[in-house]
């Protein structure tokens, strides 16, 4: 209720006793701009700039533009009314979603996108101005964590980018619920302090970056086993439910603001998978701590509120483009330092709400209850989530003959010309060649800016191969070996990054291809003029199979150095390959330009071989699935 004059400020319990509608309006609405924002920022890097080409400060004003839009909410809400006001962007959010659902790619899904997270924060500064506090931290945190655990049941791969009946019928069904508890949730008093609401954005940033992230669990190089898979995604989804607690029914304090610190530095530092975890947890405990109440008017609280949100946005805006900028331009600093930065700020704003305000309008019987209720939930859907998710490796298998098909492609994140998501598309193409070997460059295994998609694994499962995963610029971003042949050596080196921004690495990789070993080398240079002499060591290097002592000297190891190795035939650095004993088959099949996918005039992605092989038959196929078209080509041993 509100507070009257001489009377003290009082809080509506976190109880079951008011109508939930408020709740479910907060957990749908988060869910939806999640969504979104999964859809905007690869539609940034992919639609209104190329990807590697883009200039990093014209897409931050872009993107600026549409967190900033939502700033107009604030007079308008004084002209008209907060409800009003979040209302219209409710409905303005869910015809954005509708519209991404039917949008083909192209400047519609952009545009779309960038008005979509307009709306969004629209509806937030209204839902600020006239929620009650009570609904506020396990709202917001539900809303983060009903979007990641679908997530994780959907493969990574959201009902954005999926076809047919079923999708547009889920999210019909979402939208209406949405705008069914828009329409029902009264204007309540008692909005929840502006510290809850600010701290959305940063952790709208951590969730996406840490929480149900697909390679939470998968930062080294080899595919894990399916019971093991299934725990991992068990384990997410029990933390995220967790943090739906917390977030209900306690407040740590600086308690939680110290976990969350220490998990994120630690997922940082490359112990991702318990930390992820732990910052999944502290999360909901953060908001928990930021969403107790204080003893000032409602409307007073409200406009801060309202305000505070749009600014957390901006935060988030600030954080993600700072750690994803880094990898195109020198920041001056470790862009690790930026989550790092996010989760002290999240903390500070939950460690000075939990020592300035008392602890007020937790129910203890629905504390004491919530262990019990949420416990069988969690239960159910880590499990549902786990089977959902589960996946055998292929069994590796032998060829008989001496001929073997070798992709190279580099997918570009699995994104297409039209900016929509093709990794089934990609599997689908590649399977039709009926590859022996897959290389792949420039896979994203969960990248918040690319949408938290597992590429590696998706494209995996559509081929029914297994892979092996070489991290570069970092460990969810590299290149990949995918191949159901024995493998009997793989390694990954480290390249120098010789000034440039993005690091790289140059996977060596030692398989039998009938009774016979091939060495291959799967790179994707960022500074070729440094790392091509680097690339032609290694590969001499793996061409040098020796036998035990006492046996003789054997003959070189056929070697394959393969990959989007950004340099044409005529460019000195390939003059350097050739040194190393590599020719380019290509050649001899009409030089096929790989770049760009859309009308190609020169080819930076190449097959090269060693004495030892001969390529029967080579192309460059047209296919609108990234921005580089893949290379093809049929390779036979001497």
């Amino acid at each position: 209720m509100t507070e009257t004059a001489g009377q003290p400020h009082t809080t509506p319990t976190r109880g079951l006793s008011a109508p939930p509608w408020p709740l479910v309006m907060l957990v749908t609405g988060v869910a939806l701009l999640f969504d979104v924002v999964r859809v905007f920022l690869p539609s940034l890097i992919t639609l209104y700039g190329r990807a590697g080409e883009t200039d990093p400060a014209s897409m931050g004003m872009y993107a600026a533009l549409w967190f900033v839009l939502p700033f107009a909410a604030v007079p308008a809400a004084r002209l008209l009314s907060p409800r009003i006001v979040g209302a219209a962007g409710a409905v303005a959010l869910a015809a954005a979603r509708l519209g991404l659902q039917a949008a083909d790619g192209g400047t519609p899904q952009l545009l779309l996108a960038s008005a979509g997270v307009t709306a969004g924060l629209v509806f937030l500064y209204g839902c600020a101005r006239t929620t009650a506090g009570t609904w506020v931290p396990a709202g917001l945190m539900g809303g983060l964590a009903a979007a990641s655990i679908v997530h994780l049941a959907l493969d990574r791969v959201d009902l954005v980018w999926r076809d047919g009946p079923l999708p547009w019928l889920a999210i019909v069904a979402l939208c209406v619920a949405f705008l069914w508890s828009v329409r029902l949730s009264p204007a309540s008093p008692g909005p929840a302090p502006a510290a809850v609401w600010f701290a959305f954005g940063p952790m709208l940033m951590l969730a996406g970056m840490y929480c149900g992230g697909p390679a939470t669990f998968a930062q080294d190089t080899g595919q894990h086993s399916a019971p093991f898979t299934a725990l991992a995604v068990a384990f997410q989804v029990a933390a995220l439910c967790a943090a739906v607690v917390c977030a209900w029914t306690t407040s740590w304090g600086w308690t939680a603001g110290l976990f969350l610190v220490a998990g994120v530095a630690t997922a940082e530092a490359g112990e991702q998978g318990p930390a992820a975890l732990v910052t999944t947890v502290a999360l909901g405990a953060c908001a928990g701590a930021a969403g107790q109440h204080e003893g000032a008017a409602a409307e007073s609280a409200g406009r801060r509120g309202g305000v505070a949100v749009l600014c957390g946005m901006l935060v988030f805006l600030v954080g993600a483009f700072l750690y994803y900028a880094a990898f195109d331009a020198d920041l001056g600093f470790p862009n690790a330092l930026v989550p790092v930065a996010v989760a002290v700020l999240v903390a500070a704003v939950a460690v000075r709400a939990a020592r300035r305000h008392r602890t007020a309008g937790i129910d203890a019987q629905a504390a004491r209850r919530a262990p019990r209720r949420w416990g069988s939930i969690t239960v159910s859907l880590a499990l549902l989530t786990g089977l959902l998710t589960w996946q055998s490796p292929p069994a590796t298998r032998t060829i008989t003959g001496n001929e073997f098909t070798l992709v190279a492609y580099n997918i570009r994140m699995g994104f297409g010309l039209g900016g929509r998501l093709d990794l089934d598309r990609i599997a689908a193409w590649a399977a039709t060649r009926r590859p022996d070997v897959v290389l792949l460059s420039e896979v994203d295994r969960g990248w918040l800016l690319n949408g938290g998609h597992d590429d590696l694994a998706r494209i995996a499962r559509g081929l029914g191969m297994r892979y092996y995963f070489a991290p570069a610029a970092d460990r969810l971003w590299g290149d990949a070996l995918l191949t159901n042949l024995p493998v009997t050596e793989i390694g990954s080196t480290r390249l120098g990054r010789h000034g440039y921004p993005t690091g790289a690495q140059a996977q060596s990789i030692v398989l039998d291809v009938g009774d016979h070993e091939v060495g291959i080398v799967n790179t994707h240079l960022q500074e070729p003029r440094g790392q091509a002499p680097e690339v032609a060591a290694i590969a001499r290097r793996l061409a040098a199979n020796t036998l035990p002592p006492g046996t003789g000297v054997a003959d070189p190891r056929p070697v394959i150095v393969a990959g989007d190795l950004n340099t044409t035939p005529s460019d000195p650095q390939m003059r350097v390959l050739e040194a190393a004993g590599l020719s380019d088959p290509l050649r001899a099949f009409g030089d096929p330009p790989t770049s760009p996918a859309d009308a190609p005039v020169r080819r930076i992605d190449h097959v090269l071989i060693s004495d030892g092989l001969t390529a029967v038959a080579a192309d460059a196929p047209r296919v609108p699935f990234s921005d580089h078209l893949p290379v093809v080509v049929r390779l036979r041993l001497n």
